[in-house]
C-alpha cells in the first residue's frame, strides 16, 4: 500500500511541478493581460491542486487541510481571474489580435441609448477633472 501512495505522490508531484511550469511559461509567451490571466488562473490552479494531493497523499491527517484548500482554490480561482479580467477592460487595456468584443459591444449599445457612458470614460473624466 505504502508504494501505491508513492507512486500516487510522484505523479501528482510531477503533474503540479508540469501545470505550473506551463502556466509560468504560457504568463511570459502571452501577449495580453487577458491571455496571462486566462494561463495562470487556469493552469497554474491545477498544478497547485496536483501538488496538494501529493502532500496530501505522503502526508499523515493531510487530507482534511488539502480538500478545503483544493475546494477554495477551484472555488475562486476563477473567480478572481474574471475579476481582475472584468477590471482591466473597464480601464481600457487593450487586446491584441481581438476577432470578438462582446462586452464591448454590449458597453457600446449602453452608452447609444442614454445610458451612463463606460467606465473608461469615467475614470478618464474624472482624472482629467481632478489634474485641472
Amino acid at each position: 500500500m505504502e508504494s501505491v501512495l508513492l507512486i500516487i505522490a510522484i505523479v501528482s508531484v510531477s503533474l503540479g511541478t508540469f501545470f505550473s511550469g506551463v502556466g509560468v511559461l504560457g504568463y511570459f509567451r502571452f501577449p495580453d493581460v487577458y491571455t496571462r490571466l486566462h494561463t495562470t488562473g487556469k493552469i497554474g490552479v491545477f498544478g497547485v491542486v496536483f501538488l496538494l494531493v501529493a502532500a496530501a497523499v505522503k502526508g499523515d491527517a493531510a487530507w482534511g487541510y488539502a480538500l478545503v484548500l483544493i475546494f477554495f482554490l477551484l472555488a475562486s480561482g476563477p473567480a478572481t481571474a474574471h475579476a481582475m479580467a472584468s477590471a482591466a477592460h473597464r480601464i481600457g487595456l487593450k487586446r491584441k489580435h481581438v476577432l470578438r468584443d462582446d462586452l464591448a459591444d454590449f458597453e457600446r449599445k449602453s452608452s447609444n441609448n442614454g445610458s451612463a457612458p463606460p467606465e473608461a470614460e469615467r475614470l478618464s473624466a474624472l482624472h482629467d477633472r481632478n489634474r485641472a
